[in-house]
């Protein structure tokens, strides 16, 4: 049987595409295998040498290609045949095959160049569009250099569905091969008078993208696009002018003052809403200073607003959103609109208006536009009430709290926070409840009534997103425990039974808590008692009003409150609340030990209050905020090599690793001492100047002496000294109960009440520029070269306007490929004079200088400036 008859018989039993795919609807399961069977068949068909039985093949494989993610690769040269067929159909699968699969680095990538070449020489228009299609999808340097002159003469075309395509090649073509601009870019420049609205919105688009790209490349053209911007009535070209000109205003100001009246007129005489936006978005974004179209602009927005369809009323907000940062007063003249979208059922709509919200947000509305958004966030599915949330806890806490003046009523309504039933943002909550303690002293009153509200308040305990809080809620009551009207209370909220619902580290953060007030409490009753210690007297009585509350029948219920509560955990299975129970329990025993069994109190007053000092002692530094860079401030000491198990670790850090007791001390018998063997000294000893420190603000001292590098400002006149700042303003008066309505504030914050002072981070720490933030903006290579090739082609076409007129004769093109041609020669020859230049040794460095000025002075007179149409 002859080679002609296997290809009839081939072609004749050959599957279709479609026969393919009903095959794929017919594979209830093991559909791989059926991609196996099809490709084995593919593979087989595709090697024949007819090119109907390779072309239907290739079909498929592009299919499979295409839906299955089937690699494609290996038929490259395949593909190159199929194109070379004279059929239209098997050219059309070709070049999809191509433009479906190759690439920079596909080997067979030049054999097309030639085959690339005849289509777009060729009469017929289609297969010419198959071929500007391919060349847009993988041109290539080489491709777009060796079809530029085709691509110039298509151009030129007198059909009008080439032209359009070959115009949009152009942009592929000038990316890959910027000296093609030389060629191509007066031609482009001419189609900007074209009358075709095709052929019109085609070179707009082009230029709307380089543009884009590099704004000051194109403004020589201004007077054209204005020209378009004119006269043009299709709504798409417009758009794209108006692009164009949203980018020359921002590097040309006096173009704004040309262009404004004609896009206020399209904004008045326009009915189709996408060109009305992009009048307003190109307004609002880079003509914001002209009065009038700013005015118009905003008027239109409100029609946006009020429209039922919730696309336009989110453009809309969205204009809002570009003209806020520049003119506030736009957004408040349509607040009611703003705050009426929040419950759009539209999420997009919600989410634009919610931040319209945060960017009107200040001191004087800040207690307002929280209310808004926390009644809001009540009646709102859970993820829009947490958007809510944290856009709050954002814009409250930016700059360290700056636009907050009432510290209490914000405290308030964190708490309230908690309270909302969708809210998931506790980690956030509890960040900045720490840090409003750390930072301002004023607040911390009101920190533990709220943290007492939280944790007496059953339902937070079962809701694992809330923990969070509850843990900030515990650290806050013990830290300024002094602030507390009700210790018992608030160790009776702490050791509740309910806690077990805690995972096991919150509760150690609970029990230490517990363990705070206890100290607190014992230390405030023998200070009291020891009226000879009149310095810590009055230290107490600055910080609490309940201290000399405290009875002998008070503090053992106390006792009996925490052992009662922590004597179950001490057989709990993890070791960290274990180890903390028992460490209180333990200080309990001891107290015991050294008063008696019923804390007899009159014969070793002094010695009770001394080891309740050494305990006070410990919790009595007050914390601060530390710096997020804290850590890449510690200098690694030269010479250190850490190793896996940090052997050499004695070695390098031998002096901050001796022991505070002297050698002779046995290491049990540091374990097993009793407090009874504890030498505190007094009270009047450490307010004396010839007395040491206590050991604990000893080591304090030493390590900021040492380390003082990584803390922050202290604010205390003496570093050494216990209690609260003496530098702080006066702590606001506590409030008998909490407000029933925290969204609400009790009163607006009085301007004449001085704000809290809150504690700042280092001025090197409190903002970083990061290089992602800097304003330039940093241009590639291949942008470069392109934008330096259309100002050389602007400044060619300026200087000789007159008399460079384009060719309308059919010798035009070939007159354009003889230019393009010369392109390398006068590379070459120029390369060669330089060399000749370099031989010569007399007035060599004269002659450089004299040329690089004259070059310099013809760029300066060559300069396209337009002053004429910006005036």
């Amino acid at each position: 049987m002859s080679s002609s008859s296997t290809s009839i018989m081939d072609n004749l039993f050959q599957r279709s595409l479609e026969d393919l795919i009903k095959g794929f609807r017919l594979q209830l399961l093991g559909e791989s295998n059926f991609i196996s069977r099809a490709l084995e068949e593919i593979r087989r068909e595709i090697k024949v040498t007819d090119l109907s039985t390779k072309s239907t093949a290739l079909h498929k494989l592009s299919y499979l290609a295409a839906l299955h993610g089937v690699d494609m690769s290996w038929a490259a040269f395949h593909a190159v045949e199929v194109v070379s067929s004279s059929r239209f159909q098997h050219k059309r699968i070709g070049y999809q095959a191509i433009t479906q699969s190759f690439h920079e680095q596909t080997s067979v990538l030049l054999l097309i160049t030639n085959q690339v070449r005849k289509d777009l020489t060729s009469a017929n228009e289609y297969e010419v569009s198959l071929a500007l299609e391919c060349l847009s999808r993988i041109g290539t340097q080489d491709l777009a250099r060796d079809l530029t002159p085709e691509v110039f003469t298509l151009l030129g075309s007198s059909k009008a569905f080439v032209k359009k395509k070959a115009i949009g090649v152009v942009l592929r073509v000038f990316e890959k091969y910027p000296d093609a601009v030389k060629v191509c870019f007066k031609r482009l420049v001419e189609n900007l008078e074209s009358s075709d609205p095709q052929i019109l919105s085609a070179v707009v688009g082009v230029f709307c993208e380089l543009a884009t790209r590099d704004p000051g490349s194109c403004l020589p053209l201004a007077p054209e696009f204005y020209k378009v911007l004119v006269d043009s009535r299709n709504n798409w070209v417009l758009i794209k002018v108006l692009k164009i000109f949203a980018k020359l205003a921002s590097i040309e100001p006096r173009l704004g003052k040309k262009v404004a009246e004609p896009i206020c007129e399209h904004m008045r005489r326009t009915v189709a809403k996408s060109l009305v936006f992009e009048c307003i978005r190109t307004v609002v974004s880079s003509l914001s200073d002209h009065e009038a179209a700013l005015k118009l602009a905003v008027a239109k927005i409100r029609e946006f607003l009020v429209e039922d369809d919730p696309n336009l009323k989110y453009l809309g907000l969205n204009a809002l959103s570009i003209v806020a940062p520049k003119h506030l007063w736009a957004v408040l003249e349509n607040k009611e609109a703003v705050v009426k979208a929040l419950s759009d059922e539209d999420p997009n709509v919600k989410l634009e208006a919610l931040h319209l919200l945060m960017a009107m947000v200040n001191e004087d509305n800040v207690s307002e536009i929280s209310r808004i958004l926390m009644n809001y966030a009540l009646k709102s599915d859970p993820l829009f009430c947490n958007e809510i949330i944290y856009s709050v806890l954002s814009a409250c806490s930016r700059n360290a709290f700056e636009i907050i003046v009432d510290f209490d009523w914000y405290v308030s309504l964190l708490g309230e926070m908690a309270r909302i039933p969708h809210c998931q943002r506790g980690e956030e909550i509890e960040h900045q409840l720490i840090d409003i303690g750390m930072r301002v002293s004023d607040a911390r009153p009101q920190l533990v009534r709220v943290s007492w509200a939280l944790l007496i308040d059953p339902a937070l305990l079962g809701n694992l997103f809330l923990h969070p809080i509850l843990s900030a809620a515990a650290w806050i009551s013990g830290e300024y425990v002094e602030f507390c009207k009700n210790p018992y209370e608030t160790v009776e909220a702490l050791l509740q039974p309910r806690t077990g619902l805690l995972p096991p580290s919150i509760r150690a953060i609970y029990i230490h808590s517990a363990f705070k007030v206890l100290v607190f409490c014992l230390r405030s009753y023998f200070s009291a008692k020891e009226s000879i210690l009149s310095s810590s007297a009055q230290e107490f009585s600055s910080t609490s009003s309940s201290m000399n509350a405290f009875t002998y029948e008070s503090i053992l219920n106390l006792v009996n409150v925490i052992e009662l509560g922590l004597g179950p955990l001490c057989g709990t299975h993890d070791v960290e609340v274990q180890e903390r129970a028992k460490n209180v329990l333990g200080f309990i025993g001891m107290l015991k030990q050294e008063l008696g069994e019923k804390l007899d109190l009159q014969d070793n007053e002094t010695e009770a209050f001394r080891v309740t000092a050494f305990m006070e002692d410990l919790f009595s530094e007050e914390l601060g905020p530390v710096s997020t860079t804290a850590q890449e401030k510690v200098c690694v000491p030269d010479g250190l090599k850490l190793k896996e198990n940090l052997r050499d670790l004695e070695e390098i850090c031998g002096e901050f690793l001796k022991p505070v007791e002297s050698d002779s001390v046995s290491y049990m018998d540091k374990i097993s001492f009793s407090v009874s063997k504890l030498r505190i000294r007094d009270q009047q000893e450490t307010s004396s100047s010839s007395s040491p420190p206590h050991e604990a603000s000893s080591l304090l001292a030493e390590h900021r002496k040492r380390h003082g590098m990584y803390y922050l400002p202290s604010q205390k006149d003496d570093p050494d000294s216990n209690g609260t700042p003496s530098d702080y303003p006066l702590a606001n008066e506590l409030a008998n109960e909490i407000s029933p309505n925290a969204f609400n504030p009790k009163r607006k914050p009085s301007q004449s009440k001085p704000r809290p002072v809150v504690v700042k981070l280092d001025e090197g720490d409190e903002l970083r520029i990061t290089p992602q933030a800097k304003t330039t903006i940093e241009t590639g290579n291949d942008d470069e070269s392109l934008s330096r090739a259309i100002q050389s082609a602007l400044l060619v076409k300026n200087k000789g306007k007159e008399k460079d007129k384009f060719e309308t004769n059919p010798n035009s093109g070939q007159r354009e490929k003889e230019e393009s041609s010369r392109i390398e020669e006068n590379h070459q020859n120029s390369e060669k004079k330089k060399k000749k230049k370099k031989k010569k040794k007399n007035g060599e460095g004269s002659s450089k200088h004299k040329s690089r000025g004259r070059n310099q002075a013809a760029a300066a007179s060559e300069q396209v400036v337009i002053p004429d149409f910006l005036l």
